[in-house]
């Protein structure tokens, strides 16, 4: 397996994110470091999304 094609800048703030060390994150199979993008963007949107108190 080829390590993922994305720029280190990238592939830093990932790494960060995720809370996975690079190397680690450079050798994660596509599919389930988009997963892990996905569940991070899913949690991003719920914490930023204004709940129904605040719209009052």
């Amino acid at each position: 397996m080829k390590p993922l094609q994305i720029s280190p800048e990238t592939a830093i703030a990932l790494s960060k994110k995720l809370g996975v060390p690079l190397e680690h994150l450079m050798h994660m199979p596509q599919h389930i470091l988009m997963q892990k993008i996905a569940d991070l963007a899913k949690a991003d949107a719920t914490t930023d999304a204004p709940s129904k108190e605040d719209k009052q």
